[in-house]
């Protein structure tokens, strides 16, 4: 896997309601392929996503097979202050590839 990208609102306010968008490269091998021998190809999906907000999981997902190569996730959640992310990725293999985030929270809420 490599490096996610994570995209965030540049400020917000606590009370905001904001939308998180993160992707990560990965093949997501499904097993039902054959390389050139034809051998099947082992399945190996990224499995798992969460993401934390000031220590409080505030999305997860559980990935099967039919999961597109280079996951795309896109959430939203109602800031309540400020804090940082962190995101986590957990493949077949065991592998887990950890992003973290703060969000830049300005001034008194609404």
């Amino acid at each position: 896997m490599d490096k996610p990208r994570i995209k965030l609102p540049d400020s917000v306010r606590a009370g905001d309601i904001i939308d998180i968008r993160a992707v990560i490269t990965h093949p997501m091998e499904t097993g039902n392929r054959r390389d050139a021998n034809g051998q099947i190809i082992p399945r190996k999906i990224i499995n798992a996503f969460s993401a934390t907000f000031a220590e409080v999981l505030v999305f997860r997902a559980d990935f099967g097979p039919g999961i597109s190569a280079n996951p795309f996730i896109l959430f939203s959640m109602r800031v309540t202050g400020p804090g940082s992310f962190v995101f986590t990725w957990t493949d077949d293999g065991g592998a887990t590839v950890t992003q973290t985030a703060t969000l830049n929270v300005m001034g008194e809420p609404y």
